[in-house]
């Protein structure tokens, strides 16, 4: 199903033109128009999901097959030294735009590219709790 309201549904449909490394008849890779680091690329699906929260179980496994697949291809063709996949749900986790997508961000060293957070700590409690809840 399409959102003809959504620019990714567009792009994935090729209405509206990107540089694409890759498409099937349910995904398009394209080139990021305001990338982290060279090479970087979004995976798209052609069918309109918000996020992770909605996109069907099969969808999402293909999309990570393919992940797997355009990262094996694109460190050979970049020479990049590792990579970072992002998938972004909700404003406040950096979702932007709310059609399911994946980032696919090659890492050079010493790149800079900021995809860090502080790191915290675990505490008995909060383990217990989340645990608990969990059952």
């Amino acid at each position: 199903m399409k959102d003809n309201d959504c620019l990714f549904c567009k792009i994935a449909a090729g209405e509206i033109p990107s540089a694409t490394l890759y498409e099937d008849d349910e995904f398009r890779v394209i080139l990021d128009l305001g990338p982290a680091s060279k090479g970087h690329a979004l995976i798209l699906p052609k069918d309109h999901y918000r996020n992770l929260y909605d996109i069907d179980e099969e969808t999402a496994a293909k999309a990570m097959k393919l992940a797997k697949k355009m990262v094996k291809k694109l460190t050979d063709v970049l020479g990049c030294d590792g990579y970072n996949i992002v998938q972004n749900n909700e404003e406040p986790a950096g979702q932007t735009v709310f059609h399911f997508h994946m980032h696919l961000i090659p890492r050079y060293k010493g790149d800079n590219v900021g995809l860090g957070w502080n790191m915290g700590q675990l505490t008995d409690e909060v383990r217990d709790e989340i645990l608990a809840k969990m059952k």
